[in-house]
């Protein structure tokens, strides 16, 4: 059976005071903490088996080498791809969505076509398709969702069209917590020919990945938020789709063949992952993804399922307070404001407390305005919160809520 108690004590950081307090970590979702296993793996990648990749002919080389593409084939496992030549290297699910948008949605839109977006979309998705659709003449749509952030089926499937070429939805948005149904959105867009990017930045914490049942085109993840380090990500692509794609950088390591007039392109997922890539940042994701990949998925959402449920309930029992995103199927977030405290206020005084939250729009600007709103406080989840976690976060909200 999970217990979280257990877990908390796999992160060092959990175990420090914060001005004299336990310290109440209710940020995942913007950055997870990271566990033991991962700050071993990092520092024995660098002091005993550090050298570039895929180029020396010596133990250190091969070693490093061996350690790296062994990450890929953990990510290839955590995500169910059914093979790691799917699975690209990037920066960051930022950089993921990028690559697609500067190569297969430069390459096939046109004007005239449409992008499909949710209006509750994280910048990094919004952003980038709103500018490949300046680049290319194609016009970017949104569906909306319900009041209380719920995914409507009706909204999609009225949106999408067929002139919908590119459908880019999260898995579950990072201000609402709402889950998306992305195996039967996948199933609609293949119906008319579009092609499918999930952002699954959130949905990776929580709920378990599979790229196959969910027949994604594409799938894009961040390390830092799935307990590994920062400055890695992971983008998934068809490698039927990959193997047309051009190059989304150009450098070393992912050239075939070069001479002074001209230069042809490796296979995927080399012909990603231009330069010297994140190496020692890869090898401490796959540590990471095997710790998560211990734990059953399944007794993990049934805990959050009801610690979900238990926090709503407190956070609604508090006067004043506005809770935004309560759909049935949703994830460890919830975004609120309280009457006559500004989010900022609240954050000073619950630091003072232990307790770290978020405040502002979360890279989801036009989503927190249309709620009415320039900037929110925002609470998430990781497999390292309890139940008494949450008692103190209410306990320092009231708290908060009486000093004002």
């Amino acid at each position: 059976m999970f217990d979280a108690h257990i877990v908390r004590k796999d992160f060092p950081i959990l175990n420090r005071l914060i001005d004299g307090n336990k310290n109440i970590y209710m940020d995942t979702a913007a950055s997870a903490q990271k566990p033991f296993v991962l700050m071993q793996k990092l520092e024995k990648a660098y002091m005993e088996e550090y050298a570039n990749v895929h180029r020396g002919s010596y133990w250190l080389s091969e070693v490093a080498t061996e350690n790296y593409e062994q990450a890929r084939k953990i990510a290839a496992k955590f995500i169910n791809a059914s093979s790691p030549d799917s699975v690209i290297f990037t920066r960051s699910a930022t950089e993921g969505i990028n690559l697609v948008a500067a190569t297969y949605g430069l390459e096939n839109l046109h004007e005239g076509d449409e992008i499909l977006l949710s209006r509750a979309e994280h910048h990094a998705n919004l952003v980038t398709w709103q500018q490949t659709a300046l680049k290319t003449g194609a016009r970017v749509v949104y569906f909306d969702l319900g009041e209380d952030g719920s995914f409507i089926w009706e909204n999609f499937e009225k949106t999408l069209s067929k002139r919908t070429k590119i459908v880019a939805v999260t898995a579950m948005s990072n201000v609402l917590g709402t889950i998306f149904p992305v195996e039967k959105i996948c199933a609609a867009a293949h119906k008319i020919g579009a092609k499918v990017l999930i952002d699954a930045c959130q949905f990776a914490v929580h709920k378990k990945i599979d790229v196959q049942k969910f027949d994604c085109d594409f799938l894009a993840f961040s390390g830092h938020k799935v307990y590994g380090p920062t400055g890695i990500g992971v983008l998934y692509g068809k490698y039927d789709l990959l193997k047309e794609m051009p190059p989304y950088q150009y450098g070393g390591d992912m050239i075939e063949n070069v001479s002074y007039e001209k230069t042809t392109f490796t296979l995927p997922p080399a012909r990603f992952e231009a330069g010297t890539p994140a190496i020692v940042q890869a090898i401490g994701l796959g540590a990471s993804l095997e710790y998560m990949m211990q734990f059953d998925f399944n007794e993990i959402e049934k805990y959050e399922e009801e610690l979900i449920k238990y926090t709503t309930k407190q956070l609604l029992d508090i006067d004043g307070l506005k809770l935004f995103g309560t759909a049935n199927e949703k994830g460890g977030v919830f975004s609120f404001a309280i009457e006559g405290i500004h989010p900022q206020d609240l954050a000073f005084i619950l630091a003072k407390e232990g307790v770290a939250i978020r405040t502002g729009h979360f890279c989801a600007q036009p989503l927190v305005n249309a709620l009415g709103y320039n900037s929110l406080a925002r609470a998430s989840l990781g497999i390292y919160t309890t139940k008494e976690d949450i008692d103190d976060f209410i306990t320092a909200l009231r708290k908060a809520k009486d000093f004002f």
